[in-house]
């Protein structure tokens, strides 16, 4: 589907949630170390509540967290302590993530503020022990430019991440107190971006720019994207948790679909004269004998709405795999019931006569959708109710929300967009004064510019224009930098096509890229130096490494079937010749072209050409020779 962007009025923002690889916590002396949850020595519970504010308001996510009335369980460690417990008040922000983060806001041409105050955000979906999460705006006023234009931004903070979400054990939710307290910066562009492509570039800048300080940290789950979405007649959607970069363009496509999808069903629902009925119906009776498991597994309860002229309106489509009736169930889910409806049903083990009887249980017409959800009264009435508010607004207005990002760029619902009510001072830290000597003393160590290091590699590593621009604004550049320093005789433009062209590629594939870490490319590249395989098979090692992170390079070599014995390959490459001495004898010199293709049928990927070209030639002179 070709979207005009434009014309619809897209306006995107994103925040960037990047870890700072500093020694220790924001508000403790524990190291930022992930542990294997494994080696958790002690565990206990928490039940948050959501209170006011300092204006006297209570935030409505909190509200809406709140309903769902969770237990949480936290497991510490011998490297984690007192405060991520919330038994103990937090130390003095943390100098160092201080100057990362002022660092960061220079290269974003940013103005640092004059004093650093810490504040109260509050959140009480268990991601952190004591129901707030610590933030402080450290600058203001940014941009960077892009192909579509410049792209302000808005803010830069310096925060704790959050306890990480394990599992769930029952009704509770398990997390984790490693991650909780490592410091981050949360950069949140202006509603700039117009198109989905501009997103996935000013997301691929942002990477960049905080990996070229050198103190960020690496890997999967240590930065994370926000992106804020509205349009024409729609409503600002934040969808979180996006770790993807290959993603952004695709939630961005995903999420305009499905609002310009709801804005045609608002329409369509206007014209039938939906209605959501408010009443709801102990339908348990009708599935006494039901050979449904997911009924009989909740004890035989089954309570259902019915909404009035939204039949074929459940299993419209909104989303790629996702239909409207999957919103719905989102707002169930949430309070530990599933949900089914009759756009879907009999399926699940619930027969025709059943589905009938539903809809004489409410005298459904055509044109009418019955929803049901089986479990107790306690989490059937208020997941019915959630139900209920989302089918009335959809009649309405598209809901300001926020939601989670889907593995295949679509997204769920998870709460209501929080507001200013959820925001006050943290008085146990104290502010911090920003001077001009100490921003002065940065700003002379900043990390060169773009345009400077793309002169540096066309003067270095003899790169052209196009090469050398491609690799300096790259988030791996610092990783090609290392590759080249480590291995003297690999060519840069090798390199460069490994770390650009060939990891696009493989992202088109929908290989997970992400997944592959720095040692897997500097491995690959040892081996290559020392002609363990050919350049050309490099692509297939890092799709298998893709698929197998925790395997060794050598023995995804030795998977793939590359790895050969020298010796081998040069009796391969001997009996060849011999078996074309006519051939070579009539061609002379020239014979060496038709042969190298023929060796290389046999070898690509295994050996490096030149090695195969050496080897070959010394065969041909020694038959040229007389030999």
């Amino acid at each position: 589907m070709e979207i005009d962007y434009r014309k619809i009025g897209l306006k995107a923002g994103l925040e960037i949630h990047q870890q700072l690889d500093t020694r220790t916590k924001l508000f403790c002396k524990c190291p930022t170390l992930l542990r294997d949850k494994k080696e958790s020595t002690f565990s206990f519970k928490r039940y948050l509540r959501a209170s006011k504010s300092e204006m006297g308001e209570v935030d409505g996510a909190a509200l809406e967290e709140e309903k769902y009335s969770r237990t949480f369980i936290y497991r510490g460690y011998d490297s984690t302590c007192l405060v991520e417990n919330d038994e103990q008040p937090p130390g003095e922000l943390n100098q160092e993530a201080i100057d990362i983060s002022l660092e960061v806001a220079l290269l974003l041409n940013m103005n640092p503020v004059d004093e650093v105050h810490t504040m109260r955000k509050i959140v009480i979906d268990g991601s952190n022990t004591c129901g707030f999460q610590r933030t402080a705006l450290v600058a203001i006023d940014g941009n960077i430019e892009t192909e579509e234009g410049v792209v302000g931004v808005d803010s830069l903070c310096l925060e704790e991440d959050a306890a990480s979400r394990i599992e769930t054990e029952g009704d509770a939710v398990v997390y984790s107190l490693d991650r909780l307290g490592i410091p981050l910066v949360e950069i949140g562009t202006a509603p700039d971006i117009r198109t989905a492509e501009q997103a996935r570039e000013v997301a691929e800048q942002l990477g960049m720019i905080l990996r070229s300080t050198g103190k960020v940290k690496r890997g999967l789950g240590t930065i994370r994207q926000d992106i804020n979405i509205s349009i024409d007649g729609g409503a600002r959607v934040e969808i979180k948790g996006v770790q993807n970069l290959r993603l952004i363009g695709k939630i961005v496509k995903n999420e305009v679909v499905r609002q310009l999808k709801l804005l045609e069903l608002k329409e369509e629902l206007k014209r039938r004269g939906a209605k959501a009925e408010t009443l709801i119906k102990n339908l348990s009776g009708i599935f006494a004998n039901t050979s449904s498991k997911v009924i009989k597994k909740s004890g035989g309860k089954v309570f259902g709405v019915c909404l009035r002229g939204f039949s074929g309106i459940l299993g419209t489509e909104i989303q790629p795999g996702r239909r409207f009736g999957s919103e719905l169930a989102d707002f169930a889910n949430k309070y530990g019931a599933g949900l089914m409806h009759t756009d879907e049903l009999p399926a699940y083990g619930i027969s025709e006569e059943e589905v009938s009887a539903l809809k004489r249980s409410f005298d459904a017409t055509e044109d009418d959708c019955v929803v049901i959800v089986a479990a107790e009264r306690e989490r059937a009435e208020p997941a019915l109710k959630a139900v209920l508010r989302r089918a009335g607004e959809a009649m309405r207005e598209i809901p300001k929300e926020t939601r989670r990002a889907l593995l295949n760029g679509s997204s769920a619902y998870m709460r209501p967009i929080p507001g200013a009510a959820r925001m006050y001072p943290e008085t146990d830290v104290p502010p911090v004064e920003i001077d001009e000597q100490r921003l002065k003393y940065i700003r002379s160590k900043l990390p060169e510019t773009f345009e400077h290091r793309k002169a540096r590699y066309k003067e270095k590593f003899d790169l052209n224009d196009e090469l050398a621009d491609k690799i300096s604004r790259n988030p791996n550049f610092f990783l090609f930098e290392r590759i080249m320093e480590s291995y003297e005789n690999i060519p840069a433009t090798l390199v460069v096509r490994t770390l650009t062209d060939t990891l696009a590629e493989l992202m088109q594939e929908e290989i997970e890229v992400e997944k592959l870490e720095d040692l897997h490319f500097l491995n690959i590249f040892k081996l290559l130096s020392a002609n363990a395989f050919g350049k050309e098979a490099v692509p297939d090692i890092l799709k298998f490494l893709a698929n197998q992170p925790e395997m060794s390079v050598d023995k995804a070599i030795e998977e793939i079937g590359l790895k050969v014995n020298m010796d081998e390959v040069e009796r391969l490459i001997e009996g060849i010749v011999n078996s074309k001495r006519d051939f070579i004898r009539e061609k002379g010199a020239r014979a060496l072209g038709p042969l190298m293709g023929v060796v290389m049928k046999e070898l690509r990927g295994k050996v490096d050409g030149k090695v195969i070209n050496k080897i070959l030639a010394e065969k041909v002179k020694e038959v040229l020779e007389g030999g």
